[in-house]
């Protein structure tokens, strides 16, 4: 990654996971299909196991660092 990843980084997905997870507090599995690949979102917070909680435009989900990609914007 050529920018460390923070609350409040945009970032862009650079990698699809098998199944997306909610950042609900009552989190579900959803499928990748709501993403496309570049998607670009907001950190909003950490989560351990170097998970992140990612806004996008109409989700929130929580990811794994691998997936994302710290950008300038």
């Amino acid at each position: 990654m050529s920018k460390k990843i923070n609350i409040g980084t945009n970032i862009r997905i650079i990698e699809l996971p098998t199944y997306l997870k909610t950042a609900d507090p009552m989190p579900t599995l959803r499928s990748p299909s709501l993403l496309e690949l570049g998607a670009i979102g907001q950190i909003i917070d950490r989560k351990p196991g170097n998970y992140w909680v990612v806004k996008f435009d109409l989700h929130t989900f929580l990811l794994e660092e691998r997936y994302l990609e710290a950008i300038d914007e």
